[in-house]
């Protein structure tokens, strides 16, 4: 047995991996690929094989694999002070001033920055904000909080209730009932014949209103909502669909948190989702490209309107009791102030929106035509290519081929790491920013060489 060998027995033996099949992983089922380095796009595995990561990690290596500025700062900062925490006042100059620069760049009119570790903790952290703040203000019936079915918040309990995707809730008793989900912002799969996107996007706006009226206005704290839907099919808003929401929620007095832990930081051209689509947010939910996952750090960003009832209400109830031993991490911090200079100084957002736009570009060109396409979108350096068995009826594929994992595999086969993402037959595309032209060309041309190879099998099985 080889070294490489043993490793691979040790993890099967030991390790519960998330989002992968139990019983068949510990009984040596499927691959187990031992990564061992990376460099900008590309990650190589022990066994000496390479791969283009087309999906970023899981959309959080902005900044790319192997930047020695970032692993400088994390030594530094190890061999400064590798920790303390920030209860009682504690903090540190890395904390300090990532706090003041997140405030600063955020979207809307934000006062104050909590941390933690993960993008499900940060959510955890809005929701207890929000129940905060009603509890503070009178209102201790205004608790609900609304989210979207097949919008993604995290997998812990109220942010995987949160999440709107029921293999995430099954055999976990979740969602809890103090959540509820609103309509998908998906033109293609939600409109009526013949309704343009603008006309979609009031309908779902008018649906959320009647929603909350049916709830209680009084019953509902906050709506929570990725400016781009990530996971579930990385699909951009319908036209129209954040200008008609916002006023619904303000006429009922409801909180809006905007889940940037994927469109954050540059991801889909702008230094924020919101940014993008003129979102006004009361809380900012950030993660993965905070530190490109250099280091675990989370960080819930709360507006002036949540901070001046928090700040009002101290008196009463004293020390604000919510924290985790992590929060405000000095290696997290020092990792964040180094990504967001990368990002600023090689202006990664503007190059998600010129090669990201490319990159879909390619992907239409290459594949956009075939029958069993049904729609490829994006924006910014987020892409999807869906599939279905029949493009003018809109027809899925039956899910026991499942089309998108086979695809996903022959991609895998062929050197390029892509995700099938659920609620379709769908190749999901999130690369690093540092993607290049050259790097987007070979994606596309992985994909179409999959696409062929996997609509073969499907001819010879008789399944087209």
């Amino acid at each position: 047995m080889t070294a490489l060998d043993t490793i691979k027995e040790m993890d099967r033996a030991t390790v519960l991996h998330p989002f992968t099949h139990a019983k068949d992983f510990a009984a040596g089922v499927g691959d187990c690929y031992v990564v061992e380095t990376g460099s900008g796009v590309r990650i190589r595995g022990a066994d000496g094989s390479q791969l283009i990561d087309g999906f970023g990690g899981l959309y959080c290596v902005n900044v790319g694999y192997g930047r020695s500025e970032v692993a400088e700062a994390i030594s530094e900062q190890v061999h400064k002070l590798a920790y303390f925490h920030s209860y009682a006042g504690h903090t540190t100059e890395a904390l300090a001033t990532l706090s003041d620069r997140l405030v600063k760049m955020a979207p809307g009119r934000m006062s104050k920055v909590f941390y933690g570790l993960s993008g499900s903790d940060a959510n955890e952290t809005q929701a207890k904000l929000v129940w905060y703040y009603n509890n503070l203000r009178g209102k201790p019936k205004k608790k609900k909080i609304l989210s979207r079915e097949r919008g993604y918040h995290g997998c812990s309990v109220i942010s995987g209730s949160m999440t709107g995707m029921s293999f995430y809730h099954d055999y976990m008793d979740l969602p809890l009932p103090i959540v509820r989900h609103a309509g998908v912002p998906h033109h293609y799969w939600g409109a009526h014949k013949g309704e343009s996107e603008e006309a979609f996007s009031k309908r779902r706006a008018a649906e959320l209103d009647a929603q909350i009226e049916a709830e209680g206005p009084d019953t509902v704290g906050a709506f929570i909502a990725e400016p781009v839907l990530g996971t579930g099919g990385l699909t951009p808003p319908s036209a129209g669909y954040w200008d008609a929401i916002q006023p619904v929620l303000k006429k009922h007095d409801v909180l809006l948190i905007a889940d940037e832990v994927i469109c954050g930081f540059g991801r889909i051209g702008t230094p924020f989702g919101s940014h993008r689509f003129n979102i006004e947010p009361d809380l900012v939910t950030c993660a993965k490209g905070l530190t490109s996952a250099y280091v675990p750090m989370s960080a819930a960003i709360i507006g002036e309107r949540v901070w001046e009832v928090v700040r009002d209400g101290a008196d009463k109830v004293g020390a604000f009791s919510h924290g985790y031993t992590y929060s405000g991490h000095p290696l997290g911090a020092a990792a964040a102030n180094v990504c967001l200079d990368i990002v600023e100084r090689e202006d990664l957002a503007g190059n998600a929106e010129r090669v990201g736009g490319y990159l879909l570009e390619q992907l239409r060109k290459a594949v956009g035509d075939y029958e069993l396409v049904g729609e490829v979108r994006g924006i910014g350096m987020l892409a999807a290519v869906e599939f279905v068995a029949d493009r003018q009826a809109k027809r899925r594929f039956d899910p026991a081929l499942k089309v998108g994992a086979r695809l996903s595999a022959e991609a895998r086969r062929r050197g390029l790491i892509t995700r099938a993402m659920p609620h379709g037959d769908i190749l999901g595309f999130a690369p690093p920013l540092v993607l290049t032209p050259g790097d987007a060309d070979e994606i596309v041309a992985i994909v179409k060489a999959s696409v062929d190879t996997v609509v073969d099998q499907l001819t010879r099985e008789n399944a087209l």
